[in-house]
């Protein structure tokens, strides 16, 4: 049971800081304010674009300002990133602990990401009360949504975990980690729906894992993507999910290579 405290790392530096919890919804409710004000405003003129109404438009984009908090934490405030352990040379303490370095990894993501999920889910009933928003078309669109949700954070979690992995095999990565950081948002959907992009965006996008994070689930939220054709993107997420598990796994044990007892 020891193990699991890992997992309270992070949510706690947060917990025990109440100006950052503060700014954090004072960003928040301004995210949503002004997202939700430009789609509306990028509609004044137009019924539907890209195959989306303004109410799908403003519901997409909401809720991918919402499903941000999930994995946007400040781990920097506590020393607790990997790129932040490689320069300090602290990371050799991951490989001397009883806990496996993996497993101590996954359990404070797991941590972060219920607690991201606490802010997300309550930014969505305020929204969804307001009216900002739209409902599920159905509750079948609802159920298939959330395991599209699941399915999402868990490729997410592999994708933000290859980023931390490549702190292990690069000397300056600081701009590496921003420029992919930026290209996970684009590709998965985050600052505009993928279907606002040209068509060979698109195919493009589709041989990576990012739109499976966040584009995906939104879509069928909102009708995007037909009920039809959810158990294909769901087997699509799930390959990923796969596929991205045995590859860290295989990175992780390439990274144990390069660690000295000495760090960084």
């Amino acid at each position: 049971m020891r193990a699991w405290r890992a997992a309270r790392v992070t949510p706690l530096g947060e917990l025990h800081a109440p100006p950052r919890m503060t700014a954090v919804l004072l960003r928040l409710v301004v995210q949503v304010v002004l997202v939700a004000s430009l789609w509306h405003g990028l509609y004044s003129r137009t019924g539907t674009s890209a195959g989306l109404d303004e109410g799908q438009a403003v519901t997409y984009a909401v809720l991918a300002v919402l499903a941000s908090r999930l994995r946007e934490l400040d781990q920097f405030a506590g020393r607790d990133t990997v790129i932040q352990h490689m320069y300090y040379g602290t990371i050799v303490y991951w490989y001397l602990r009883p806990l496996p370095p993996q497993r101590y990894y996954a359990l404070r993501a797991l941590g972060e990401q219920v607690y991201g999920f606490a802010w997300a889910l309550g930014g969505y009933v305020v929204c969804l009360a307001a009216g900002v928003i739209e409902p599920p078309g159905s509750a079948a669109v609802a159920a298939v949504f959330a395991l599209s949700l699941l399915l999402g954070q868990w490729v997410l979690y592999y994708v933000m975990l290859v980023l931390d992995q490549l702190c292990f095999f690069t000397i300056r990565n600081n701009s590496a980690m921003l420029i992919l950081i930026f290209a996970q948002n684009l590709l998965s959907g985050v600052y505009a729906p993928l279907w606002f992009f040209p068509d060979w965006f698109i195919r493009l996008s589709g041989f990576l894992p990012f739109q499976a994070t966040l584009n995906v689930p939104l879509s069928l939220y909102i009708g995007r993507i037909r009920l039809s054709d959810a158990a294909v993107q769901l087997a699509v997420q799930a390959a990923w999910v796969v596929v991205l598990a045995l590859f860290t796994r295989w990175v992780w044990r390439r990274a144990a290579q390069r660690v000295i007892s000495q760090g960084g």
